[in-house]
């Protein structure tokens, strides 16, 4: 179960030279957070990882240094009961060093610079996304298994669990189980410190309430405090629409699907309409994952081809539209690039991307798809399906 030595070793040599392209004057870098933590060391601490610009890198580890080296292969792991013990090895660095100012703290920034003695902050966010962008096979085997198990639970065992008069939280703690017992590693991950146990599950217009996360879709959720799982009042009926938008994860690496269902009798005929053109969105997204394209030409060319009547609702209900048509993913679940305006990098082989054009209809829910692609030389390859959606469970 060890991330391999020689990945560790790549990841940290990409970085190193990310960090040279972009910051040519850079010194000393330091990394904290838990999941790129676990990416360059294969281990999930709480410690400080320090790379200097000259000399080797090193693992200081608070809390457990015994876990932390059955766990690794990193190089060098040390022990320390806090941030002053590595600044006694390390020395003050007296210069400026870059840290992930999307997620460090102003007071843990404060306990680093009380001991180190940095003449200021830069941040290295972007590199750290860059690298993990561009997946080895090492990752993509993950994300393969990830897929697999995300196609089989959502096409083919789904509709077993569909039965009328069940709430959504009935459906979400039943679909739980499955993808667990089918692999699923328990939670998904998203940046900016949030974890999940699936994703979104919902009866017809429980899809398009409002929410806070960026996402096209809604759910109820089961209090204003846990805004999540779905609603013990919403019941399954004929004639509902059934929106299921969840995550699968294989040893941290994770895919990200969507699959619609029509439970007891087809919906609206404008509905089903939407939903097909929906699908047709995300194939002429997935055919342009090319080396060298540039997610925002992407995004221009596809929302550009899209008649006004169409736009009303696409990507959100309402005012809650979101600005993008895909995202890249990985160990968490909203990774850079994504497609959308802004991002002007060319794609790399290597790099995986859902895909989730989505429409909301009034008194039916959100219609549309999801599905995670590989860049390749030939356009997306999905690595979680190919269903359309919109499953009849009669």
């Amino acid at each position: 179960m060890k991330v391999p030595s020689s990945e560790l070793t790549r990841r940290m040599a990409r970085f190193r030279d990310r960090m040279d392209r972009d910051h040519p004057d850079w010194e000393v870098a330091g990394i904290t957070g838990k999941i790129n933590l676990y990416y360059f060391t294969g281990t999930i601490q709480d410690g400080l990882l320090t790379i200097p610009r000259d000399r080797d890198a090193v693992f200081w580890v608070r809390r457990s240094y015994e876990r932390a080296t059955a766990e690794s292969e990193f190089p060098d792991i040390r022990r320390m009961t806090s941030y002053r013990d590595a600044a006694a090895v390390t020395g003050k660095v007296n210069k400026p060093v870059y840290l992930e100012l999307d997620t460090v703290t102003l007071a843990q920034y404060g306990r680093m610079n009380k001991h180190f003695a940095f003449s200021g902050v830069q941040p290295l966010d972007a590199q750290v996304a860059k690298v993990r962008s561009v997946k080895s096979p090492y990752e993509f085997s993950l994300m393969e298994r990830a897929g697999k198990i995300h196609r089989h639970v959502l096409e083919d065992l789904v509709p077993d669990l569909l039965l009328e008069g069940m709430d959504e939280v009935a459906l979400a703690t039943e679909l739980y189980s499955v993808m667990v017992r089918e692999g699923h590693q328990g939670i998904i991950r998203f940046g900016m410190f949030n974890e999940m146990v699936l994703g979104q599950i919902d009866f017809g217009t429980s899809s398009i309430a409002p929410i806070c996360v960026d996402t096209p879709g809604g759910i109820s959720g089961l209090h204003p405090a846990i805004p999540l799982m779905g609603s013990r009042e919403r019941k399954l009926k004929k004639g509902d629409l059934v929106v299921i938008d969840i995550g699968c994860g294989v040893e941290g690496y994770q895919t990200d699907k969507t699959m619609t269902y029509m439970f007891g009798k087809a919906i609206p005929d404008v509905a089903i309409r939407a939903h097909e053109r929906c699908v047709a969105v995300q194939d002429d997204v997935a055919s342009l994952l090319v080396p060298g394209a540039i997610p925002t030409e992407i995004y221009s060319t596809v929302m550009g081809r899209l008649e006004p009547e169409f736009l009303e609702n696409f990507m959100g209900y309402g005012q809650n539209a979101v600005k993008f048509l895909g995202h890249g993913i990985g160990l968490e679940i909203d990774e850079s690039p994504v497609i959308s305006k802004g991002f002007d990098e060319p794609l790399e082989e290597g790099m995986v991307f859902a895909i989730e054009p989505k429409k909301g209809i009034k008194d039916v829910g959100l219609v549309g798809i999801e599905n995670t692609f590989a860049v390749t030389p030939v356009g997306g390859r999905s690595l979680t399906g190919n269903h359309p959606g919109l499953l009849p469970v009669y």
